[in-house]
């Protein structure tokens, strides 16, 4: 049973930094894109940032690009987003999510997803 296990949530001021990891299991990681998503209290889920297999080529919401940035290592088949300059506007729950394709090709649609972890809590107080 493929499990996506998130972690690094917290509570933290604007400004500071959170680091992010999802621990993917039951899968082949290196073939699968890897993304993070976020919703926040009354909001869609939203795109925040994904990744190819090889780390080659990343994608970013305009939203969070120049502070956030995703990277994979797929020896741990783990993916982390690390989170800089954090704004009380991120605040919500971080979902990481997998997406088997054959060409690798990194998406943004939530729905083109096939696995998804529970999510974590980031809080940013401002």
């Amino acid at each position: 049973q493929v499990r996506l296990e998130e972690s690094g949530g917290g509570l933290v001021q604007a400004g500071e930094s959170l680091r992010l990891s999802c621990v993917a299991s039951a899968l082949t990681f290196s073939r699968y894109v890897m993304a993070w998503f976020r919703q926040a209290p009354g909001k869609e889920r939203e795109f925040v940032a994904a990744i190819n297999w090889s780390g080659g080529r990343t994608a970013y919401a305009d939203s969070v690009k120049g502070r956030f940035t995703i990277s994979r290592d797929n020896a741990k088949n783990t993916v982390n987003l690390q989170m800089n300059s954090l704004k009380p506007e991120d605040t919500a729950v971080y979902y990481c999510a997998a997406r088997s394709t054959a060409w690798g090709t990194i998406s943004s649609e939530r729905y083109e997803y096939d696995y998804r972890g529970q999510g974590t809590q980031v809080t940013v107080s401002s």
